[in-house]
C-alpha cells in the first residue's frame, strides 16, 4: 500500500512539473479568455526580441510570439523585414491587455523609416499574432491571458 502511494505521488509530481516546463519545441501555451490556447515562441533575449517574427512567410492561427521583459515600459515595436501583417498585444504585469495594435501592415522600406507602435502605458509582455486574430478571438483591452513565463 505504501509503495502504491509513493508511485501515485511521484507521478502526480512529475505531471505538475511537466505542465510548468516549456515544451521541447520551445512553445508555451497561452490561454485566452474564451479558452482558446495559442502556442507561442518566447522572445526573452535581446537577439530574439530584435528578430521577432521577421522574415516569416506565414503564421498559423494557433501560433504567436510572446515577448517578455524584466521591467514594465511602453515597449516600441516596428514591422521592418516582417512579411506578414500582425496584431501586437501589450499586457501589464498581471497579463491583462492594455493596448492592441490591430492588423499592423508590413513595411517594405529598406531604411529605418518603418512606423513604430507602442502603448501609452507600461507593459511587461507583448504577444504578436497574425493580423486579424485579435478580432477573431475577441481580444479586447482589459482581457486577461494566462501563461507561465519560462
Amino acid at each position: 500500500m505504501h509503495i502504491r502511494w509513493v508511485i501515485v505521488s511521484a507521478v502526480t509530481l512529475l505531471m505538475a512539473l511537466a505542465s510548468c516546463i516549456q515544451a521541447d519545441d520551445g512553445l508555451i501555451p497561452i490561454q485566452l479568455p474564451g479558452g482558446v490556447i495559442i502556442q507561442a515562441e518566447v522572445a526573452n533575449t535581446m537577439k530574439k526580441r530584435a528578430e521577432g517574427l521577421m522574415y516569416r512567410e506565414s503564421l498559423a492561427k494557433d501560433r504567436g510570439m510572446l515577448f517578455t521583459f524584466d521591467q514594465a515600459q511602453p515597449w516600441t515595436f516596428w514591422m521592418k523585414n516582417t512579411k506578414i501583417p500582425l496584431d501586437i498585444i501589450w499586457m501589464n504585469e498581471k497579463k491583462q491587455i492594455i493596448h492592441i495594435a490591430r492588423n499592423v501592415p508590413i513595411c517594405t522600406r529598406n531604411d529605418e523609416g518603418c512606423p513604430q507602435y507602442q502603448p501609452n502605458d507600461p507593459a511587461m509582455y507583448v504577444l504578436e499574432l497574425g493580423g486579424g486574430e485579435a478580432e477573431r478571438l475577441k481580444l479586447e483591452k482589459g482581457s486577461k491571458l494566462q501563461f507561465r513565463v519560462p
